[in-house]
């Protein structure tokens, strides 16, 4: 075998491709789970060895992970996002929200905070207040935050790996639900909790939920103009399709 030829197969290990596709395609959210099953401690530590080791901006790693069995604690959160569902629905909002009771059952859940004062770690000009350190300012917590969904997402893909389903939790930005889950969990006022983990068996069996293809998303080179879309498409979007994608199997998407 050439050089040239080992190179070109070190980088088309397709068996470790389909390995890992076979994982992302079984990643699928369910928000009901098995409420008899216990998670070995141990698969809380496997799950979190993966995300341990997600890339992060300046590799600062910027985020905690806490680890939740305590039933009562499980049942206050749920309570709160309850609760949440319920104000939404008085304000006419028209969002089609899940059912948060099941994370008072679900076997596994963590969560997932982060320390915003990390953004020191990235590009910012200190005490400087002009209009460009206020642009390095926001980019500096967009690193934050894709870092944490790096991290977050790998231990969605750990959790599948072992066999389990999962729910990723993210409508905790509100001043309120900060108020409500730091004491709860004694997260210092620093700290923000970003997001939540569900894992665990289903209650029933999951279904795989619309995906858009392939074209739907990739260009080459430059930008499609085909795939741009007004905002009054966006609209009509959000109107017509939004509650056809977001809970359904994707058999029953027209």
């Amino acid at each position: 075998m050439t050089a040239k030829s080992a190179v070109a197969a070190r980088f088309d290990r397709r068996e470790r491709y389909e390995s890992l596709m076979e994982i992302v395609r079984d990643r699928m959210t369910v928000r009901a789970f098995d409420p008899d099953y216990a998670v070995p401690r141990e698969h809380y530590e496997l799950i979190l060895e993966a995300a341990r080791h997600a890339p992060s901006g300046a590799n600062s790693q910027p985020w905690h992970f806490i680890a939740v069995e305590e039933p009562s604690v499980k049942r206050k959160i749920a309570d709160y996002f309850v609760g949440e569902q319920r104000a939404r629905a008085k304000l006419g909002m028209k969002f089609p929200t899940p059912n948060y009771n099941g994370i008072a059952t679900a076997p596994g859940v963590i969560v997932i905070a982060s320390d915003f004062r990390w953004v020191r770690a990235f590009p910012v000009l200190k005490d400087d207040t002009s209009d460009l350190n206020r642009m390095y300012k926001e980019n500096a917590e967009r690193i934050l935050l894709q870092s944490v969904a790096a991290a977050t997402m790998a231990a969605h893909l750990a959790a599948t790996a072992l066999g389990y389903n999962v729910w990723w939790i993210t409508a905790i930005g509100q001043e309120r639900a900060q108020k409500e889950m730091k004491p709860l969990l004694g997260i210092p006022d620093e700290l923000a909790v970003l997001d939540i983990f569900c894992f665990g068996p289903p209650a029933k069996e999951p279904y795989k939920r619309w995906k858009k293809k392939l074209e739907q998303i990739m260009s080459w080179e430059r930008f499609d103009p085909a795939q741009f879309l007004t905002e009054d498409e966006i609209d009509d979007w959000v109107a017509e399709q939004r509650h056809k994608v977001m809970y359904k199997d994707e058999k029953n998407v027209d």
